[in-house]
């Protein structure tokens, strides 16, 4: 069994204001997606300014914080916070929906390409390689934050979680660092280095994701307020994975096969 690391969710206190590493991480995400996407901006659009790159950055940021958080609630917790309704600014306990947080950058990008000519599949493959980089540094957010913990186990790397009772757990948020945050990295990043159709990045992205999700959420243990919704072991978070495994897999689909038909018209 491993020792837990007992990491004051508080980074630093001020005592008027208290910084956690909660949002700290999520800047962590934000900030490196910014660096990365301008390492890609010259291969996406070269006629593109540090400028429009930010802005981009800034309302997809938007989308996932704001998703995210109302995804949560309406996904995950709705009667809870009906019943206190200023707990939805309490982001920093946690409480966010990946995919919340996926509809709220789809709607970003909808919104931000037909102001700046570009198609909504365009942006979305150019994000998609920068997710993983937030994903990764939000599940090390729920891991000192200690929450998300997975059941209970006998696996030489357990840890006992201060919130998570006497007994030793999965760690289950680092099994989604690894899987969400530097598999999908290495994924995603090593495929959009070369030209692909438009739509493959994007669905790569969501097969490898709901993939990597699915699998985690076996030893992770489901909210309380929901438990397992169907079948005794399947979670909110597996249902919402299948229609991305389902949809990726259409849109590689559909991405391959207009490229073969578009080289054959010529």
């Amino acid at each position: 069994m491993l020792a837990y690391p007992q990491i004051n969710p508080v980074a630093l206190d001020l005592g008027f204001l208290q910084i956690h590493w909660y949002g700290l991480m999520y800047l962590v995400g934000i900030g490196g997606a910014w660096l990365l996407a301008t390492r890609r901006l010259k291969a996406f659009d070269p006629t593109w300014s540090q400028e429009k790159l930010s802005d981009l950055v800034f309302w997809v940021a938007m989308g996932v914080i704001l998703g995210g958080r109302l995804g949560y609630v309406l996904f995950y917790d709705l009667h809870s916070y009906i019943a206190e309704p200023l707990r939805v600014l309490q982001i920093w306990k946690g409480g966010m929906s990946f995919h919340g947080g996926l509809i709220g950058v789809i709607l970003a990008t909808l919104w931000f390409g037909k102001r700046n000519n570009k198609s909504f599949f365009e942006l979305m493959d150019f994000i998609a390689p920068l997710v993983p980089i937030g994903l990764g540094a939000g599940r090390i957010g729920n891991f000192i934050n200690s929450e998300l913990w997975g059941k209970v186990t006998d696996v030489p790397w357990a840890m006992v979680f201060p919130n998570g009772g006497p007994l030793p757990r999965h760690p289950s948020q680092l099994y989604q660092f690894a899987l969400e945050g530097v598999a999908l990295f290495v994924i995603l990043w090593a495929f959009s280095r070369k030209p692909r159709p438009t739509m493959a990045v994007s669905g790569l992205f969501a097969i490898c994701y709901g993939i990597f999700r699915f699998i985690v959420e076996f030893v992770r243990v489901p909210d309380a307020q929901l438990g397992y919704l169907a079948f005794g072991w399947l979670t909110m978070g597996q249902l919402l994975c299948v229609p991305m495994i389902l949809g990726g897999l259409g849109l590689m689909i559909w991405a391959y096969r207009r490229e073969t038909a578009q080289g054959a018209a010529q």
